[in-house]
């Protein structure tokens, strides 16, 4: 079996290793954790500037906005750490009187995932790993392993939303792989998925727990810019069938912008 973490973290564009989902910032002093992002960053700027290999593979498809500092986090801990953060600011959001979360008071954000505008201000990403909650994947049935091949397949599944990934490109696509240097199963199981018809009922059926749910909307968001009209119906029928709030769509839409301007 492939090692989805890892594929997770090449698809995202993540440092690998710098936000565990349960125990926080490893290894090191904070210095040494920056350095250690901007090494990776400098040695995989080809495809960082193009979203991880998921921009590579599937180029202009994907989103390509995910900011340095999001870069520094694994990909299982960015999806996990950007679900759990808005699950937090939705709860809060919930409480009687409130106005919405301190991040997000006053902005007003669409709640089917497409892009927002207007002016942005925020402090910097800090992701808190939700060891220990619904949302550490290591509580999941089958584990971070499993959760990881979850998010993959969403986010092929996202990125095929507008229905052009055709004969062609998928050869193209198989091409960029060996110049990835993927393993063999790696490569058949992104094959697979994109070679399949988008399967939406597979994709929710997935989603085994409300967080679970949060987490496939947050990696599907991800992986694209919702900027066609076919993909921002994707998000739209996707959040209606994982049975997500408006209101946690939107956190989970404000989460995703801070990770694009961290």
């Amino acid at each position: 079996m492939f090692d989805a973490k890892s594929l997770l973290d090449q698809f995202l564009g993540s440092a690998q290793g710098q936000l565990d989902p349960r125990k926080g910032r490893s290894g090191g002093s904070g210095g040494d954790l920056m350095q250690k992002g901007k090494d990776f960053l400098s040695s995989n700027a080809g495809g960082l500037a193009a979203g991880g290999l998921a921009g590579i593979l599937l180029g202009s498809k994907t989103g390509r906005k995910i900011g340095g500092k999001a870069l520094t986090y694994g990909g299982l801990a960015l999806v996990a750490g950007l679900a759990y953060k808005a699950y937090k600011d939705y709860q809060a959001g919930q409480q009687p009187g409130s106005q919405g979360s301190g991040a997000n008071a006053g902005h007003t954000g669409a709640s089917s995932g497409m892009g927002t505008s207007g002016p942005w201000s925020r402090a910097p990403l800090e992701l808190e790993a939700p060891r220990g909650t619904a949302f550490d994947p290591e509580r999941a049935p089958g584990g971070s392993q499993q959760v990881a091949v979850t998010l993959l397949t969403a986010m092929i599944a996202a990125a095929k939303a507008d229905g052009h990934i055709d004969a062609d490109e998928q050869r193209r696509i198989f091409g960029k792989m060996d110049e990835a240097g993927l393993d063999n199963e790696a490569k058949a199981f992104l094959m697979d998925e994109l070679r399949s018809p988008l399967d939406l009922d597979k994709i929710v059926a997935s989603a085994t727990t409300p967080e679970a749910a949060a987490e496939i909307y947050a990696a599907s968001r991800l992986a694209i810019d919702p900027d066609h009209r076919a993909e921002q119906a994707y998000l739209q029928m996707l959040a209606a069938r994982l049975d997500l709030d408006p209101a946690l769509v939107a956190e989970i839409e404000n989460a995703v912008k801070e990770a694009e301007l961290a």
